[in-house]
């Protein structure tokens, strides 16, 4: 467009000059005009449109991506997640499998001596109840406590499991109850009520009276319970230095398993057996440990 219009304008004053001869000023003059025009015509004519940057395409968002199932690693007591696969399932629970000190175990062969007794100071306390989906646990107030070695734990749960998984000289027993304490310094120390059908038993029915509907949920109580309404009236025991009996199966646990019984009905145990009819880890090997009893 701008050679275009520089042509004619050029054309336009050569014709001219061929029309009458000018002198040099005119022919100056009309140069320079023209010149001008051609100037003139190339501002006037808009300059070629800059390609168009794209705008930066906005984010999509990212699939949907299917909730993983559990977000740690499944673990049972059958089946691929079965005791036996424990350590497998995850590195967190090898000592399910290399630990040397792990519960439970067959009571037998240990020493008989004088063992101080255990100072239980529990009190009525308020409490709620989970179906973890692993057995039933009991969530405890505070101000409940043992004291034993003149050392103090505090009681944080207890739970159910069926049968027993401690075995006193081979014989194994309905259901347990394990009550597990804490130090101030993370020591655990959990005490084994053995449970054996018989009369009813009052405590475990406020619990059972408590269950949630929902697997996960803790259900609160309504009233209050006494941990001592669970311990029998014969309160001598065995002790050992163990483990916990589920993953990730950490070591450095006191065990105090109380020799005497408690009962509860065969409908008390059906209340249980209908959520786990077996929720127990095999015993396992005693590997040298000491195992102290008080006498019969």
């Amino acid at each position: 467009m701008r050679a275009s219009a520089l042509f004619l304008t050029l054309v336009a004053t050569a014709t001219l000059a061929a029309a009458e001869p000018p002198s040099m000023d005119t022919l100056r003059a009309k140069l320079e005009a023209a010149m001008q025009d051609a100037h003139a015509v190339q501002r006037a004519e808009p300059a070629p449109a800059k390609p168009r940057r794209a705008a930066p395409a906005k984010p999509q968002p990212a699939p949907n991506k299917p909730a993983a199932a559990h977000d740690a690693p499944h673990w049972s007591y059958q089946g691929e997640g079965a005791p036996e696969h424990w350590a497998e399932l995850s590195p967190e629970f090898a000592l399910c499998a290399t630990g040397q000190r792990q519960s439970p175990i067959d009571i037998r062969g240990g020493v008989t001596v004088d063992l101080e007794p255990i100072a239980f100071d529990y009190r009525p306390t308020g409490f709620s109840v989970l179906d973890n989906g692993h057995t039933v646990q009991v969530n405890v107030g505070s101000g409940n406590r043992l004291t034993i070695s003149g050392k103090r734990y505090e009681l944080l749960q207890f739970h159910f499991h069926r049968p027993s998984e401690e075995r006193i000289d081979g014989r194994q027993f309905e259901m347990v109850a394990h009550l597990v304490h804490k130090s101030d310094e993370g020591r655990l120390a959990v005490v084994a009520v053995l449970l054996q059908e018989g009369s009813v038993q009052p405590l475990i029915q406020q619990v059972w009276n408590a269950l949630p509907l929902e697997t996960g949920m803790a259900q609160p109580a309504p009233g209050s319970i006494n941990l001592t309404h669970l311990l029998p009236e014969d309160r001598r025991y065995y002790t050992y230095m163990g483990s916990l009996t589920t993953p990730p199966c950490s070591e450095g646990v006191l065990w105090m398993v109380l020799k005497q019984p408690v009962t509860l009905t065969a409908a008390q145990i059906a209340v249980f057996s209908h959520l786990y009819p077996m929720n127990a880890r095999p015993v396992q090997p005693q590997s040298g440990r000491l195992i102290k009893g008080n006498a019969e």
